[in-house]
């Protein structure tokens, strides 16, 4: 099998025409599975509309699709390449939301079965989601594709707030080093308030580069905060 290029998927979530084959019933908001046409080819992607999404006392309404695309974004801009390739459109079935590509994967393997061989892999996983302020980085939202075995990280709708949110079940390098590798993109934010400004508010990417500041000084993965719930729920 051929694996498409980011470029041709690039072109074919952007430009091509997209159709409902089924809902995910999991979760709070509506989350839709789509085939996309372009040039002759079927590609799979999850649609999530802004206008299906559960109103919420500490997001702003209708962003959650919008914080999607900012983390793919963040993904690409640290060179982690851990989201799949995620736009935002305004053509729906249900209105404006975001579309991101499907990637097919064993969905029995998750974070709280995962080899500690592959446990060992979620270092920019964890960086990521202390970069994006993750709320609800659950066990399942991480895995591994079927056909290459790179490792993904999807459902970053509760990401971005400008207060603190971490919430993760990803604990396990807690009060270790950062590998210097990973930190070094961290340094580079001066484009980040014009790459985030479509998708978040100027407070939100405040926050977000205070967050990579403060990373390139401790250098260490934090300890859970005592005082708040670390964990989200339910967990898988």
């Amino acid at each position: 099998m051929n694996t498409p290029t980011i470029e041709t998927i690039k072109a074919a979530l952007e430009l091509g025409e997209y159709e409902l084959k089924g809902q995910f019933m999991l979760g709070s908001n509506y989350t839709f599975f789509v085939e996309v046409h372009y040039e002759g080819v079927d590609y799979k992607a999850v649609y999530k509309p802004s206008k299906g999404e559960q109103p919420l006392w500490d997001f702003p309404d209708q962003t959650l699709a919008l914080r999607e695309v900012a983390a793919f974004q963040l993904s690409e801009a640290l060179g982690f390449h851990i989201v799949p390739f995620t736009i935002y459109r305004q053509d729906g079935p249900h209105g404006p939301g975001s579309l991101q590509q499907y990637l097919d994967y064993d969905v029995e393997y998750h974070y709280f079965n995962f080899t500690a061989e592959d446990k060992q892999k979620l270092r920019p996983v964890v960086l990521f989601d202390l970069l994006a302020n993750n709320a609800d980085r659950k066990g399942s939202h991480v895995f591994f594709e079927d056909e290459t075995r790179k490792l993904f990280a999807i459902d970053h709708g509760l990401c971005f707030n400008a207060d603190d949110k971490l919430r993760t079940v990803i604990w396990d390098f807690a009060g270790q080093q950062i590998p210097d590798d990973l930190l070094a993109p961290l340094s580079q934010t001066d484009n980040w308030s014009a790459l985030f400004e479509s998708c978040l508010s100027p407070s939100e990417i405040s926050a977000l580069i205070t967050r990579a500041k403060i990373l390139c000084t401790t250098r260490v993965f934090p300890r859970p905060l005592e005082g708040r719930r670390p964990f989200p729920y339910p967990p898988i």
